[in-house]
C-alpha cells in the first residue's frame, strides 16, 4: 500500500525517527551513492512561488538518481483546465512520486486520494510538514529536541504552527505558542494535540512571558492586512511579537532563533538577530535537502 506525506497524522514516532536517521546518514556521507530514484521520475506541482522548496526537492531528486519534472499551475490549470482527480491519475502513469505545493490544503489531499504513487505535501495553507521535519532535525542535531527544551513560536498561528502541533502529537515537546488574539492556530489541530497528552502545549498571548527561559524562539512572516486600510493596525497588532535583541534577553543565553524563510526583515525579525550568532535559519534551510531526500527514500520503499 502506498504511503503519502500530507500530514503527520498517519505517521508513527518510530517512522519519523527513521526519516531523521536516514537524513543524518545521507547528510554525513554525501559521497556514498544512495540512488533509490534511479530510473524514476518525480512530478513537482507548484501553485505558489518557491525558492527553498523547489530547489531542495529538485536537487534532492537528482542526487537520489531521479529526474524532476516541474509543473507550474499556469501550465496545467489544476482544478480549472483539468480536475485534480484526473491530473493525479495521469501523473501517476508517468511518475513514481508527486510533490505538490498547493494554495488550498484540500487540493493536496485530493491529489493523494486520487494518485496511485506517493504524494508529498510541499506546503499548503494549513500545513508544512517538510519544513517541520527539517526544523526538528536541526534541533535534534543541536541537542534541543526534547520534552525539556522550551520551543516558543511568536506570531500568527499558521501552517508552521499547525504542523508543529501535529508533530507534538507524536514526539514529546515543550511547545509554547504566542499569538495575538484572533490569530491562534487551527482549533481542531490544537485540540487534537492537547488531547493526545504527548507534549506540554501552552498558549500564551504575552510574548515576553512566553519567551522567558526559552531554548528555541521561532517566528514566521506576519499575515497581510485583513483590510485595505488595515496596515497600521497589522503593525500595531504584531509589533510586540517581533524577535529582537531586547526580547531575546528574556530567553536562555544559548537560545537559538529559527525562521523558515523568506523573512520580512525589520518586521517579524530584526537584521541583527536573523544574521546574528543565535540564528540557525541557514541550518534549517540546509536540512530541507537532507530530510526531504530521506522522506522520498522512505516513501519509495528504500530500506
Amino acid at each position: 500500500m502506498k504511503r503519502d506525506l500530507i500530514s503527520f497524522a498517519l505517521w508513527t514516532r518510530e517512522e519519523l525517527f527513521r526519516v531523521f536517521d536516514l537524513a543524518k546518514r545521507v547528510k554525513g556521507n554525501p559521497a556514498n551513492a544512495h540512488l533509490p530514484l534511479a530510473g524514476k521520475t518525480a512530478a513537482l506541482i507548484f501553485e505558489r512561488e518557491s525558492l527553498r522548496t523547489r530547489v531542495s526537492f529538485e536537487v534532492g531528486i537528482v542526487q537520489l538518481g531521479g529526474h524532476p519534472i516541474v509543473l507550474q499551475h499556469e501550465t496545467i490549470g489544476m482544478a480549472t483546465r483539468e480536475s485534480v482527480h484526473d491530473i493525479a491519475q495521469v501523473l501517476s502513469q508517468y511518475n513514481d512520486l508527486i510533490i505538490a505545493r498547493t494554495t488550498r490544503h484540500q487540493t493536496c489531499v485530493q491529489l493523494a486520494e486520487s494518485a496511485t504513487v506517493p504524494v508529498i505535501n510541499a506546503m499548503t495553507d494549513l500545513l508544512h510538514p517538510c519544513q517541520i521535519l527539517a526544523d526538528a532535525l536541526t534541533l535534534q542535531e543541536l541537542g534541543k529536541l526534547s520534552e525539556t527544551s522550551k520551543i516558543v513560536f511568536l506570531g500568527e498561528g499558521n501552517n508552521i504552527v499547525n504542523s508543529w502541533l501535529e508533530f507534538a502529537r507524536k514526539i514529546p515537546l515543550k511547545l509554547v505558542i504566542s499569538c495575538p488574539p484572533g490569530y491562534e492556530p487551527h482549533p481542531q489541530i490544537l485540540e487534537e494535540a492537547e488531547s493526545a497528552k504527548v507534549s506540554a502545549i501552552v498558549i500564551d498571548p504575552d510574548p515576553k512571558d512566553a519567551v522567558k527561559d526559552a531554548d528555541v524562539v521561532y517566528t514566521d512572516v506576519w499575515p497581510p492586512a485583513r483590510e485595505t486600510a488595515g496596515e497600521a493596525l497589522r503593525m500595531t497588532t504584531f509589533k510586540p511579537y517581533q524577535i529582537n535583541k531586547a526580547l531575546l534577553k528574556l530567553a536562555h543565553n544559548d537560545c537559538v532563533v529559527m525562521h523558515r524563510l523568506p523573512a520580512n526583515r525589520g518586521e517579524e525579525i530584526t537584521n541583527d538577530v536573523i544574521d546574528g550568532r543565535q540564528s540557525v535559519v541557514l541550518h534549517q534551510a540546509n536540512n530541507r535537502l537532507h530530510v526531504q531526500k530521506a522522506a522520498m527514500s522512505f516513501l519509495i520503499g528504500e530500506k
